[in-house]
């Protein structure tokens, strides 16, 4: 049987959609399932060389007041690599979180090998997953564990307490007030969705990659900065009102990506400003 398609567990989703559309280009065989077809999984896995695991159903916000909501994040993750035990030659690609897991780094831009300390049950789940996925990487499993910052860009839809830059121009567009934890000047490292599926395709071609990486901009913005942004993009206002800032919310977060440049002679090609005003005439096009 042929095992050149790619699986994007969790694929209709902001990110599984662009990379989608990079592994086609490719004329790769791509397979998407949603959380909720977890039955097809033993079915599609020896058709598959890769498997993308992008599924995740809560934010960092949704889940500070009930961990429980990590667990079917957790019971996902533990089905596949039990599937995963049969199928030796399938390359696993874990969508972690380079946003949560650090928690507050002593040190930017952080790197792969520095303390893990998530701040949120979110982060938490993440971190837990990936030390699932690395005891498969330890019994001789290909797995790549990717850490992404923030992604964002066309085709991302608007979710309460998550993705910054898509919020941001969601309340300029309908002129209505935005609230901001803190008092704005938190650092976060944001990244296109298109330097993202770039990278995670490199990553496809290399079925026997067992590294752990960070994927990000490299650099960092501030909310307020990002608001500033968005305001010169769209030639409006964006209303805001700053709450008291929250436990779970890292302070100020930027990855140090050199790792990942050098395991794949890539480098982010959009920077912010290019990519919000990508983002805001693609929001203008929506009915």
């Amino acid at each position: 049987m042929r095992r050149d398609g790619v699986l994007l567990l969790g694929g209709a989703g902001f990110i599984g959609s662009a990379l989608a559309g990079r592994l086609r280009r490719e004329e790769r065989p791509v397979h998407i399932l949603g959380r909720q077809q977890e039955a097809q999984l033993e079915q599609l896995l020896p058709q598959c060389g890769t498997v993308v695991h992008l599924a995740c159903s809560t934010t960092p916000g949704a889940s500070a007041a009930s961990p429980g909501r990590e667990l079917g994040n957790l019971t996902l993750t533990l089905r596949l690599l039990d599937l995963l035990k049969s199928q030796p030659q399938t390359h696993l690609i874990f969508f972690s979180s380079g946003g949560t897991v650090y928690g507050n780094p002593q040190n930017l831009p952080v790197t792969e090998d520095s303390p893990i300390a998530p701040l949120s049950n979110h982060g938490a789940s993440k971190a837990s997953q990936e030390v699932f996925c690395g005891a498969l990487r330890a019994r001789g499993h290909a797995v790549t564990i990717l850490r992404p910052s923030n992604a964002y860009g066309p085709g991302q839809t608007v979710k309460s307490g998550f993705g910054l830059v898509r919020t941001v121009l969601e309340h300029a567009r309908l002129g209505t007030q935005m609230e901001i934890w803190g008092d704005g000047e938190s650092v976060r490292d944001f990244i296109h969705v298109d330097d993202v599926a770039e990278a995670c395709a490199r990553l496809v071609s290399l079925r026997e990659d067992s590294g752990t990486y960070n994927l990000g901009s490299g650099k960092g913005h501030s909310v307020n900065e990002v608001l500033r942004i968005a305001e010169n993009v769209g030639g409006r206002e964006v209303k805001r009102a700053y709450r008291p800032a929250r436990t779970v919310d890292v302070r100020n977060i930027v990855l140090d990506i050199s790792l990942l440049q050098s395991r794949l002679s890539w480098t982010p090609r959009i920077p912010l400003e290019e990519g919000i005003q990508g983002s805001w005439k693609w929001l203008l096009d929506q009915p």
